[in-house]
Formats: structure tokens, sequence, C-alpha cells
């Protein structure tokens, strides 16, 4: 019980700012390794050619869909964990944290077995060419094989986040981007693999992610735990699991969505405007990355000060995270169009992709700095339990802004409308999440209950 009181009061007394920093660095490092991780596996499918290059576009529409029901069935049992733990609610979390890990597992084993059952109907619903097709097959049978264990771990992970316990959160997903990173070169050039040791490269390390973030909990280094036992059997633990956590389902799904329009548009100026726009799409998400870190450590602060009825230090925490996170995107966002001719040639010098993703990087990295707006947002409504607020600002960025905008800019502007529709879609996202915080803050009790 002492190491719970001893988390409890780490969580609801400590200095915001250096206790915001503690979580966001680990969840930060994990989000920017992933991140590269994702940059060294197009630099290095990207040697194969622009079709192999537009493929990992293709694909990671698919691994997106997988990410949004992990952080579904994560967020929707970490935000629930987070607030029992503020209260001292220990079994209430379990059963949580318990129900959220199998849902996840029973998931992906069906995502597995349809996917792989319509596999080449699928990929060409998502964007493929017939010149694409052949390597986004070799990629996405090893993404859908390992579906379970890549749904899971993104469940286990946000547990471990919500709880406060970044750091062993960092251990698990860091280990198995950096042995991804290794085995891409290995399985792809010295086996001779293509892009198929890509795939088998990232499922491997799937496995050993799984492994790592599954020890914790089974090594009791958690509150919570997971347990066939502990599964519950009440129906509105399912539903407020499913109900907090769909803005992130919502949220992934669109960025799938949005993907998958993004390259059927890209797709009518040939291979090399997806291998362009795939590769600016990498580059941001980095940048992006690094403020969802920092995000990520704010919302367990969120969780258990709102649950323990600390509501002053819900509102400060919200304005440190927003600060912080503007300055390490800016910085980055600064940096990135400085060196954006540079960066678009080193991962693919194929005439043509080069003049139209300067352009396109140059103008995101203008446009993302305005992202930590919506963010800090939208991680604020979920931790707080505040659904319907949180799938709102959930849907702008990728869907209510950017859809509309990437099927209508384009009839205009052509290849032009293809690149500023994500830039257009971050500035009206902002100003829309402004009077959305705003609003939130001001109907926000003025008064801690304790």
């Amino acid at each position: 019980m002492k190491k719970n009181i001893t988390q409890y009061e780490k969580m609801t007394e400590s200095p915001l700012t250096p206790l915001i920093v503690s979580l966001a660095v680990p969840t930060t490092i994990t989000m920017l390794i992933s991140s590269l991780y994702n940059l060294a596996d197009t630099y290095f499918v990207s040697q194969l050619g622009a079709s192999a290059s537009g493929a990992t576009g293709i694909v990671f529409t698919l691994m997106a869909v997988l990410q949004a029901f992990g952080f579904m069935y994560g967020q929707g049992a970490g935000s629930n964990i987070s607030r029992k733990l503020g209260a001292k609610d220990v079994e209430s979390a379990g059963r949580f944290a318990s129900s959220s890990f199998f849902l996840a597992i029973g998931t992906g084993l069906l995502i597995s077995c349809f996917g792989l059952l319509f596999l080449e109907p699928l990929l060409r619903f998502l964007g493929s060419t017939e010149t694409i097709l052949p390597y986004s097959k070799a990629y996405g049978m090893c993404i859908l094989t390992a579906a379970p264990l890549y749904i899971s771990s993104y469940v286990m992970n946000n547990i471990l986040r919500y709880e406060g316990r970044a750091a062993l959160a960092m251990i698990g997903l860091l280990t198995g981007a950096l042995l991804n990173i290794g085995l891409d070169p290995l399985f792809i050039f010295v086996f001779h693999m293509g892009i198929m040791g890509a795939g088998i490269a990232t499922a491997l390390s799937q496995c050993i992610s799984f492994s790592i973030l599954l020890s914790m909990f089974l090594r009791k280094k958690t509150q919570s735990k997971i347990s066939i036992h502990c599964v519950s059997k009440r129906r509105d633990d399912y539903l407020n699991i499913l109900k907090t956590g769909f803005p992130s389902l919502v949220r992934q799904s669109l960025n799938s969505v949005s993907s998958m329009l993004l390259n059927k548009q890209a797709a009518l100026y040939g291979d090399v405007a997806i291998a362009a726009m795939s590769i600016v799409g990498r580059c941001c998400m980095t940048i992006f990355s690094i403020g969802i870190g920092i995000g990520q450590g704010f919302q367990p602060v969120a969780g258990f000060n709102y649950g323990a009825g600390k509501y002053s230090r819900v509102k400060k925490s919200c304005k440190i995270t927003f600060v912080i996170s503007f300055a390490a995107i800016a910085v980055l966002s600064l940096s990135c169009i400085a060196a954006s001719d540079y960066i678009i040639n080193h991962f693919c010098d194929e005439k043509g992709v080069g003049a139209i993703g300067t352009f396109s990087l140059r103008m995101q990295c203008m446009a993302i700095m305005l992202a930590p707006i919506t963010m800090s947002a939208n991680m604020l409504f979920q931790s707080t339990g505040h659904a319907a607020r949180a799938t709102v600002t959930a849907a702008m960025r990728s869907g209510i802004c950017f859809i509309p905008l990437i099927l209508i800019l384009p009839q205009f502007l052509g290849l032009r409308g293809i690149q500023i529709a994500q830039p257009l879609a971050d500035l009206i996202t902002a100003m829309i999440s402004v009077p959305l915080i705003m609003d939130f803050f001001k109907r926000m009790p003025k008064e801690d209950l304790t």
C-alpha cells in the first residue's frame, strides 16, 4: 500500500513542471525513436525504388488502423485507470487493464484473419497501384500477421503511461523500435529479402516489444494487473472503455482515411507523387511525435488530479504542456524548413520526388507549429473523461477539416491542392480548438475538492 500511496502523492502533490517533464521525457524518447524507425524503414525501403517507397505509405495506412484500436482500448482503459487510482480505487483499475488487454488480443486476431483473407482488395482500396501492389502485399502480410501483438502492445504502453510509469512503457517500445532499425538493413540487403525483409523485421520487433511490456505486469511492476480472472463481466465497463477511447479510434481511423485519400489523389500524378507525400508524412510525424510525447506526459497528471478533485493542477498542467510542446515543435519545424531540400533528396533522389516533396514539407512544417493547441485540448478532454469534446478535437485535423480539402482543392489547384491540404487543415483545426478549450476551463470548478 505504501508504494501505491507514494505514487498517488507523486502525481497529485509534486511540482507540476518537473513532474510533467519527468513523465514526458520517456514518452517523447519513445515517440521519437518510433518515428525514427518509420523514417529508417522508409529510407531502407526507398533504396528499392519509388514503387517500394510508395508501398510504405500504403502499409502505413494499414498500420494506422491497428494503432487506432490499440489507442482506443489503451487510452480508454488508461484514462479510467488514472482517475480510479486518483480516487484510490486499485481494484477497478485492474479490471479496466485486464478487460482492455484481452479485448485487444481478440480484435487483433479478427483483423489478422480477415485482412490476410482479403489482402489484395484491401491494399487496392488503400491506394495501391499495379506497380506498388506487389511490394505492399509482401509488406502488409507481415504486418497483419503480427496484428494481435501490435494492438495489445499499444494497450499495455498506454496503461503504463496513465499509471505514471512512463519509463517502464518506454523500455518495451524502445527496444522493439531499435531492434527494428537494426534488422531492416540486415533482412533487406544482407539476406536479400527485399521489402519482405522489412515486414519480417517489423513483425519480429513487435513480438519483442509485446513480451517486454507484458512482463512488466506479470512481474507486478504496476498497480493495475493483467489477469484473465480480472476481466470484467460488467457491460458498463466495456462501454466506458469504448466511450473514453473512442476519440483515439476516431483520430487514428481518420488518419488512415486521410492517408488513403491522399494516396489516391497523389496516384493521379504517378508513383513519384505518392513516394514524395509518403516521405513528407513520415518527416512531419516525427516532428509531431515530439509534441505527442510531451502531451502523453501530461495525460496521467490530468487524469490523476481530475480524479482527486485537484482542478487547479489540471488547468495549470495543461498550460505548461502547451508552452513546452510549442517550443519544441517550433524549433524542429524551423530546422526542417531550412533543410527541406536535403531531407527529401536524401530519402529518394528519383526525378520528380524532390520537387514535389520539398514544397510540401515546407508548407506542412509551417502549419504543424499550431498543432500543440489541438493536441493539448484533445489530451485534456480525453484524460478527464469528456468524450464528446475529445472526439470533436480528435476528428478535426485528419477528418472534418482535411477530408473536404483533399477532395476539393485538387479539383481547382491540381497537385498544389494536394500539397497545401494538410497545412490548411492544421490552421482551421487550431482556430476551432481555441474556443473549445477556453470554454472547458471556464466551466471547470474554481476550487479543489481536496
